[in-house]
């Protein structure tokens, strides 16, 4: 019989190997630098350089004042085996994602 905590664990490890090398992520490292999810999309290039690829992905509606918003992804790396995928709404980061490199 499974303790609680054990079933918790493996519910976690089984969690971890479909996510198959997928993070998300607050910060991410840049040489000696660190940018933010908030950050804005001049200060992350000043911070990291430009990115490998940059992906025009669309628009959306701001929550508030109902205004359209571009919506782009930045890719940076590969570094060690992982892509950095930056997603920027408005010029605002709003999400960072490491992905394994296939």
């Amino acid at each position: 019989m499974s303790t609680p905590r054990h079933s918790i664990s493996t519910c976690l490890g089984l969690l971890a190997a479909l996510l198959g090398g997928v993070a998300q992520a607050e910060t991410l490292r840049c040489g000696s630098q660190l940018v933010s999810v908030g950050d804005r999309a001049f200060e992350v290039e000043r911070k990291c350089g430009a990115p490998m690829y940059r992906d025009p992905i669309g628009y959306t509606l701001g929550s508030y004042d109902r205004r359209e918003y571009v919506v782009e992804e930045w890719v940076y790396g590969p570094s060690n085996g992982m892509l950095s995928i930056l997603r920027f709404e408005g010029n605002r980061l709003v999400s960072i994602e490491r992905r394994r490199e296939h």
